[in-house]
This record gives C-alpha cells, sequence and structure tokens, in this order.
C-alpha cells in the first residue's frame, strides 16, 4: 500500500497540491500526474510536452479585483477578457495579481499554479470553453508537473462558477 508521501514523491506534485487531492477524495489522481524534465510553465509548453491541444490545457490565473484576489480558470488558447471579468465581478478595477500576490493567495509560484487546494480560499471563474473537452490539463502546483481531469469535475472541485470571459477575436 502507497502513502500520500510515496504518492507525491513518486508524481512530483506539490505537497500542498498532493494534500489536497486526499482531502477531495481524488487520491487515486497521484497516479495520472505527469511530471516533465522540461518546464511546463506556459500553456504552450504543457500542450507540447503533453502532445495535446492548446486549448486543452487549463491555465489558472489569478487577477485583482479591487484589490481582491480572484483565481480565473481559462483554456490556454484564450486570453482572458479583463473586462469581461470587472463586468461579472461587479467591481470597479480588475488587475493581474502581482507575483508575490500570487505565491501569498494560492502557495503558488506561477507557472506551476493549480485550480484548487489552495492556500487560501478565493473566488473562482471558470470561462465555459473549458467544458469544450472531455479532458483538459493543469498543473499539480509546480511547473514541471500536469494532471488531466474532466473539465466539468474540475471546475466543480475548484468551486468555480462558469462565466464568459473569454476575449473575442475578431
Amino acid at each position: 500500500m502507497t502513502t500520500a508521501a510515496t504518492d507525491t514523491e513518486e508524481s512530483g506534485a506539490h505537497p500542498r497540491f498532493a494534500a489536497a487531492l486526499e482531502e477531495l477524495g481524488l487520491g487515486e489522481l497521484h497516479a495520472r500526474i505527469r511530471r516533465f524534465p522540461d518546464a511546463t510553465r506556459t500553456a504552450a509548453e504543457a500542450a507540447a510536452a503533453i502532445g495535446c491541444e492548446l486549448s486543452q490545457i487549463c491555465k489558472s490565473l489569478v487577477f485583482a479585483a479591487d484589490g481582491v484576489p480572484v483565481l480565473v480558470l481559462m483554456d490556454g488558447a484564450s486570453r482572458v477578457d479583463v473586462e469581461r471579468v470587472r463586468r461579472e465581478l461587479g467591481a470597479g478595477e480588475v488587475t493581474r495579481a502581482q507575483a508575490d500576490v500570487v505565491r501569498e493567495t494560492t502557495g503558488y509560484a506561477i507557472g506551476g499554479v493549480p485550480p484548487f487546494g489552495h492556500r487560501t480560499r478565493t473566488r473562482v471563474l471558470a470561462d465555459r470553453s473549458l467544458l469544450e473537452h472531455d479532458v483538459v490539463w493543469a498543473a499539480a502546483g509546480t511547473p514541471h508537473t500536469v494532471f488531466p481531469m474532466a473539465p466539468d469535475a474540475l471546475v466543480a472541485h475548484a468551486g468555480g462558477t462558469l462565466v464568459d470571459v473569454r476575449e473575442r477575436t475578431s
């Protein structure tokens, strides 16, 4: 029988994320976490390493809405429309969070932020574009690890609200 510590060492998942998987009853995901020697810090790097479509990557992006952190889950091929996020939240101003705010809020560095298992409870918006796939890949707490999950389950475990905040292309 393996332990969470053994699973974490084998998978390379961040310890906080590994603990979150156990707390959420998702321990079986440890075996599906993939670790890459090269960074999967960007959506393009992750898609190339995994061999999947760019849009199958789930980016976990932290913004500040009137100074309050909010997590936006977005497919890897799209950009977040900050104005749409602002309207969705009824905020006066929405900006990208600074790296220190991301780490303080989530417990992870930019490039490795998973969709759940954060240090603090944060409001989560998930763009509907994620639901266009049967499986999406997200960071497992480090810039070298990713895990697959059905997008509806990922959004549910993240406590996300489905929204349309993707930048529209003309």
